[in-house]
């Protein structure tokens, strides 16, 4: 299933694509025409994601809400129309959005429904904090996580408790810090959740950035070093004033993140700088990911390029726990085991991991 990152950044290609244009909308599939109709010649205000959930607002108080669940995936990609014509519906597709030089198509999602802001508001009430979004209170969280007595790595992936945070991250975070999975939540302790949320929140945007979980150390570095050179094009993908304009979501996340690193004043400058090209190149030592693209932008499916955006490069796939079971631990060599906790393969090193 799609992480947080991928709903955002899904969020900011739709923005790209659509904000402040009027597209049609259609149901080739015809599971959806009533929503379409709903949408259809409406004005696109913004997307924007919290955790899992995506929402784009059109005009008249009419919201697209989307979970793409296990298979969904949303493409979004640009055409010549004079050159190419429209692009032919390919597979069972539940919407289309289309305008004269973008196409965006919904498929295989467990929701898509068109809801008014109160059911917006709902919905987002029944979730989680996201450490995607700014102004997020960790603290909210933690008042459900100190009372429970489920594990720590099931409260993780509750998306009422934590939105946006799936699997990969949830192995890779626990061990970073080297915290025991299946310690109950109550018996954990409020500096190590400090620690869990605040690496999410230096992890994630990265994930947006790269279009990839970025979780070993090494690896998270130097991306946090591209990010200060402003060698990330998605820093400035978003060409709309809707989509430019400081609010909740990742061009928020990722501006406080290079702020971090670089300072006000220059993140600044780097948020408002032009794309110059495919510059965040996979290092030579590190050998291209081989991981078929239907994986590697799962949601956000490869197809003609979004102005602004770059899909080439990122880091060699690598993790410390996360699909490694059996193989020996990176830091004391004891073998990486796995059990099904949430519905999800955990994986874990059980010499390593015993913090709470």
């Amino acid at each position: 299933m799609p992480e947080g990152h991928t709903l955002h950044r899904l969020a900011q290609a739709l923005d790209t694509a659509f904000a402040g244009t009027r597209p049609s909308a259609a149901s080739p599939q015809g599971r959806f025409e009533d929503g379409a109709a709903l949408l259809d010649g409406r004005e696109v205000i913004a997307a924007s994601a919290w955790g899992k959930h995506l929402f784009m607002e059109f005009a008249g108080d009419q919201w697209l809400n989307v979970h793409l669940g296990l298979i969904g995936k949303f493409s979004v990609a640009s055409y010549d129309l004079e050159r190419d014509g429209v692009p032919p519906v390919r597979g069972q597709v539940r919407l289309r959005l289309l305008t004269t030089t973008h196409v965006a198509d919904l498929r295989g999602a467990i929701v898509s429904q068109v809801v008014t802001p109160d059911q917006v508001d709902d919905i987002v009430a029944r979730l989680g904090p996201d450490p995607l979004r700014t102004e997020q209170d960790p603290d909210r969280a933690w008042a459900r996580i100190s009372k429970s007595g489920r594990s720590f790595a099931e409260l993780l992936m509750d998306q009422s408790i934590l939105a946006g945070v799936g699997n990969v991250y949830r192995c890779e975070v626990l061990f970073r810090h080297r915290i025991d999975p299946f310690r109950p939540g109550k018996e954990i302790r409020r500096q190590t959740w400090q620690l869990v949320w605040d690496d999410l929140v230096r992890l994630m945007p990265l994930g947006v950035a790269f279009n990839q979980i970025i979780t070993m150390e090494d690896q998270v570095e130097k991306a946090e070093l591209r990010v200060a050179q402003g060698r990330v094009p998605e820093l400035a993908v978003v060409d709309t004033d809707s989509a430019r304009r400081a609010r909740p979501g990742p061009a928020g996340v990722l501006a406080a993140a290079v702020a971090a690193v670089v300072g006000d004043e220059r993140a600044a400058d780097l948020a408002d700088e032009s794309d110059e090209g495919d510059v965040d190149e996979i290092d030579d030592d590190e050998p291209e990911d081989e991981t078929p693209a239907s994986s590697r932008f799962a949601g956000v499916t490869r197809g003609p390029r979004v102005s602004g955006t770059s899909r080439r490069g990122g880091f060699r796939r690598k993790y410390a726990v996360y699909r490694r079971q059996g193989e020996p631990c990176r830091v004391c060599g004891s073998k990486i085991r796995t059990k099904v906790v949430a519905g999800r393969n955990m994986f874990w090193c059980g010499r390593c991991q015993r913090r709470r």
